[in-house]
């Protein structure tokens, strides 16, 4: 059946125009790399053999092979083919463990240099479904914006300002809402400060045009690719500036072996959401205000190779002698001004045990280890759990602090609907000292004085505070059943709070007898930890 020229140049048209529909949808980014743009081509060739075919009305294996044009064909495709499982077999860590193992430089650090005593007002007290329910119900409170749009489930957590917050942008509720709304924008963010739990709906006077939500040309992913035609981007992450202008931070991935393996970051393209105006930096020299560019995941997984692959793929599987792996969640550490993420280290066996952690840098890709054996983070949150099992709170993933020297998990305690009810702090080298209190500043102190009671050495700012003095005016009283001495000593306006039944020996001083007192900072009162000679 011979086509006339009219009908051979409508078909071609009709198939450039199924080509550009297909890559307009999939947007496969045009890099030997990208698994995308090999299905491409190949559904293209595939579906050309097939035309080809029909036109040559093949019947048998027989007519392919006499036909120079379906054999060549053929032959590109099982290329490809091969090329597509050859490439992963030789990309994979089986044949190139000693280069997956060297992805990631890891350095040993010591705990106390690099984490200073905490400080509260940078720390975040909530994981993000916490902050997830704040913003929802922020959200809901603006009668203006429910009916149009949600609230998108990103919540990255940066620094702002040097505090630590979550921000998410609001979408479009639906493509209707779109339809009505897309030429204004989204009018929106969500700022969430994870220390105080103040929860922001910042208004914008340039609204974001380019999202996750927008259709066509403003779609966020389409636009990238359009302008980056062979770049491979990773996990999208939602940002502001130190003005508080929202950005998208692109990473582009890196491949390090071969055609398919070794994926690290290697650039990150800054998205302006409002103007769509963007531009690309190589790893190293992104701003400083970005925060979160390489993703957790993509961290985790560089430092499960770097721990499991040190004596070969096989001892990885096989024998896993000296296998180390990071444990089953994560959480984020706010810590010179970047966003760190922290996870334990135990051994491949899963003894219930770490011995160590990591920080990662989500900027820089930096990587420090520090060795400290102890509980393993699940471990430390059954043994909260279990402080109030009565009342079924359920604890979030640890966050690592500084306690007065002593390296500590703190988690929040949540009731079934979310809500954070308590907190608690638990000894990683000693996961059995388990503190709670219905607020921070309670938590710290029961804390600190289980350790004081059960002979672990306090120092630091929050433990090592002491002051000596004669004492001017000495009271007790009786606060929830217990008696407790207060203190005034000569020239000094503070009140020291001593407990009896924490330190009986205060019942023998008297006015004018010199003391030393260990306390902490509490409000309108300083709780003493400790007396000295």
């Amino acid at each position: 059946m011979k086509l006339s020229m009219k009908l051979k140049i409508i078909i071609g048209v009709l198939l450039l125009a199924a080509a550009g529909i297909y890559y307009y949808v999939e947007i496969p980014a045009f890099s030997i790399h990208s698994t995308g743009t090999w299905q491409f081509v190949m559904v293209g060739v595939l579906v050309l053999l097939l035309l080809y075919g029909l036109h040559r009305r093949v019947r048998s294996l027989q007519d392919v092979k006499e036909s120079k044009g379906l054999k060549g064909g053929v032959l590109l495709l099982l290329a490809m083919v091969v090329i597509l499982i050859v490439g992963s077999i030789l990309s994979s860590p089986i044949i190139n463990a000693s280069k997956y193992q060297n992805l990631l430089t890891v350095e040993e650090r010591d705990f106390t240099q690099d984490i200073t005593e905490v400080d509260y007002s940078k720390i975040p007290l909530l994981d993000k479904s916490s902050a997830t329910l704040l913003g929802n119900r922020k959200m809901g409170s603006i009668v203006e914006f429910v009916s149009q749009f949600e609230v998108s489930d990103l919540y990255t957590q940066i620094n702002y300002k040097d505090t630590p917050i979550r921000v998410t942008p609001l979408v479009y509720a639906s493509p209707i809402k779109w339809l009505t709304n897309h030429g204004d924008g989204i009018p929106a963010y969500i700022k969430i400060d994870m220390a105080t739990q103040n929860t922001e709906l910042v208004k914008l006077t340039d609204t974001i045009k380019y999202s996750e939500s927008d259709h066509f040309n403003r779609n966020i992913y389409r636009h990238l690719r359009f302008r980056y035609p062979t770049y491979i981007f990773d996990r999208l992450s939602f940002e502001i500036d130190d003005n508080g202008t929202p950005y998208w931070i692109c990473p582009v991935k890196q491949y390090n072996i071969g055609l398919f393996g070794g994926v690290t970051i290697g650039k990150v393209v800054l998205c302006n959401a409002s103007t769509g105006e963007t531009q690309d930096y190589a790893l190293e020299d992104c701003p400083e205000w970005v925060d979160s560019v390489c993703s957790a995941q993509l961290m985790i997984q560089l430092y499960d190779y770097y721990g499991s692959l040190k004596n070969g793929y096989f001892n990885s599987i096989l024998g896993q002698k000296g296998c180390l792996q990071t444990t089953d969640g994560y959480n984020y550490l706010a810590l010179e001004d970047d966003v760190w993420v922290y996870t334990g280290v135990t051994s491949v066996s899963s003894d219930q045990s770490n011995v160590g952690f990591v920080l990662m840098n989500q900027r820089t890709m930096e990587t420090r280890y520090y060795a400290i054996p102890g509980a393993e983070e699940y471990s430390a949150m059954g043994s909260a759990e279990g402080q109030v099992q009565n009342l079924g709170y359920n604890s979030t993933f640890p966050l690592l602090l500084n306690v007065s020297g002593e390296p500590t998990y703190f988690m929040a305690l949540k009731d079934d609907a979310g809500l954070v009810k308590k907190y608690a702090m638990v000894n990683i080298q000693r996961y059995q000292n388990v503190a709670i209190g219905d607020t921070v500043s309670e938590c710290e102190k029961s804390y600190l004085s289980l350790l004081k009671n059960n002979g672990i050495s306090t120092q630091g700012t929050g433990a090592g505070d002491t002051v000596t003095g004669k004492i001017e005016k000495i009271a007790s009283a009786v606060v929830d059943g217990n008696s407790h001495y207060y203190i005034l000593l000569e020239g000094s306006k503070d009140i020291y709070d001593v407990s009896v039944a924490d330190y009986i020996g205060i019942v023998t001083y008297n006015v004018g007898d010199s003391i030393t007192l260990n306390y902490l900072e509490d409000g309108d009162c300083r709780t003493v930890l400790g007396i000295g000679e």
